[in-house]
């Protein structure tokens, strides 16, 4: 099944996203959550995320989604930390966090390949909420 690792500078943030799609997907998605520093605050950990992404890694690929600015970099560099082993194997969604981590769950769920997953998320960003 494909992962999912999601990254905010909030570990709350990640927290109740992880809760909303677990519970949306009956907790069959292995989802990785990397938020806040060490010591408690606002920030993000490359590795932290290459950690998460190791975890929730079965073989399908990992989808990361992140939330603003220097949570990307991180993810980048926790991709480049990984290796070659990973090239290709993991990519960070161009997705708005909460709605590309549900899409992206629930199609993972149903057993989708990685680039669904990842398209799914990646056209989260286009939905209409009204």
């Amino acid at each position: 099944m494909v992962g999912i690792v999601l990254v905010s500078h909030s570990r709350k943030i990640v927290e109740g996203i992880y809760e909303l799609a677990s519970q949306m997907t009956g907790g069959k998605v292995p989802i990785g959550i990397a938020g806040g520093t060490q010591d408690g605050r606002l920030g993000t950990d490359a590795t932290e995320i290459m950690e998460e992404i190791k975890k929730v890694d079965e073989g399908e690929g990992v989808v990361v989604l992140v939330d603003i600015g220097s949570a990307v970099m991180s993810a980048q560099m926790a991709i480049e930390l990984l290796g070659e082993e990973y090239e290709g194997k993991v990519k960070i969604a161009d997705a708005p966090l909460v709605e590309g981590a549900i899409a992206a769950s629930v199609e993972a769920s149903i057993g989708s390949n990685f680039d669904k997953v990842l398209l799914v998320a990646e056209e989260a960003k286009k939905l209409n909420k009204l």
